[in-house]
């Protein structure tokens, strides 16, 4: 991707429309609305792996992981899925943070992205052999889509990754573009459209137009999947202003949609804090307050969970989730007297919505 990249003003409107709404996404971020930027990257993984097929909701996903956190068995598609946001969560805090973009960061999430995959997917390591889109498993004939050979794969992915350490375009072209570049040299055997995706958010982080929340771009792909598909098309097809005016519409609507979640679950936490008072308001200092804090990041939450969570000892935990539990903001999973989980009342509803796409309406 040597060569320099211009657009139709057009483009650069939609663009700066884009970059706007980003920019006010995260004009309000605050240390305490940390959980609100998992919740945002827990939706973009389940997102970013609806759009290759797995269905798992973020009320399956939430509960496979309490169970899993508590030595459960969990289903290959929960685990598949909880391994996206393992890999998503690899994208933002290390491969953002790094002071050069490299290889072996790529290579990194999409190893983190395919743990526990069978052994012939060759997590975390580049093809070595031709692969295709569309058609069937045993010729490229008739496929929709023929990526480069492999022995010209690392020298094009060393390329991208160049043309990621660039500064010279808007940050939310150059992530369109190094996207789009990715799924077209389709560098692994499997895993490529959610390790693509992953590298949006690398992108928009390290150029600083996403430092605390990357909007979940996936939940709008993922609604238009075949829109999604035929724009990565016009872009391998030479029509780059249709690629990137798909893209920096994407990335608008989900950061308007994440401004109204991120208000939504506000006000959420007021009422969960309204019924906790109703019962008899607990010291300020109380862990109680401080899990209703965290629980946005923690729809289905443990015991164990809320404790490293909080940093609160686990008699102060045990106390404040009976506390909850009693306000009726904790609702137990099961009557068990171990491994216990508890949901956060109308949490996982307000988190459907969103990734499903659904425009926000105020209460």
């Amino acid at each position: 991707m040597g060569d320099r990249f211009s657009v139709e003003p057009e483009t650069m409107g939609v663009l700066s429309e884009a970059e706007r709404a980003i920019a006010a996404l995260n004009a309000r971020a605050d240390p305490a609305l940390q959980p609100l930027a998992r919740l945002l990257l827990r939706t973009e993984s389940i997102a970013s792996s609806k759009v290759e097929g797995l269905q798992v909701d973020a009320r399956g996903l939430a509960r496979a992981e309490a169970r899993r956190d508590l030595g459960g068995r969990v289903g290959a598609e929960g685990l598949e899925v909880l391994a996206n946001v393992d890999a998503m969560q690899l994208a933002v805090e290390e491969a953002a943070a790094e002071p050069a973009l490299e290889r072996s960061h790529v290579l990194g999430i999409h190893a983190a992205l395919l743990v526990g995959a069978p052994a012939m997917t060759t997590p975390g390591r580049v093809r070595q052999v031709q692969n295709w889109i569309g058609g069937n498993d045993y010729t490229p004939c008739g496929a929709d889509f023929v990526p480069p050979p492999p022995e010209e794969v690392e020298p094009l992915l060393d390329d991208l990754i160049a043309f990621c350490a660039a500064d010279d375009l808007p940050p939310l072209l150059q992530a369109a573009l190094a996207h789009a570049q990715f799924e077209t040299i389709h560098p692994f055997a499997d895993g490529n459209g959610r390790t693509g995706r992953a590298l949006i958010h690398v992108l928009l982080r390290r150029r600083d137009l996403a430092p605390s929340y990357v909007p979940p771009i996936s939940v709008v792909l993922a609604r238009d999947r075949a829109g999604y598909i035929a724009g990565l098309e016009s872009f391998r097809e030479g029509r780059i202003d249709e690629w990137v005016e798909r893209f920096c519409a994407a990335a608008a609507e989900s950061a308007v949609l994440a401004n109204a979640y991120l208000d939504a679950v506000g006000r959420l936490q007021d009422d969960w804090r309204a019924a906790v008072t109703a019962e008899g308001a607990p010291r300020s200092d109380s862990a109680v307050w401080a899990v209703i804090e965290v629980l946005p990041a923690q729809p289905v939450i443990s015991v164990p969970v809320a404790t490293a969570a909080t940093g609160r000892s686990k008699p102060t935990v045990n106390d404040a989730v009976a506390i909850l539990q009693r306000a009726g903001v904790l609702i137990p999973l099961s009557d068990a007297r171990r491994n216990r989980s508890w949901e956060a009342r109308g949490l996982l509803d307000l988190l459907t919505a969103l990734e499903e796409g659904r425009p926000m309406t105020r209460r």
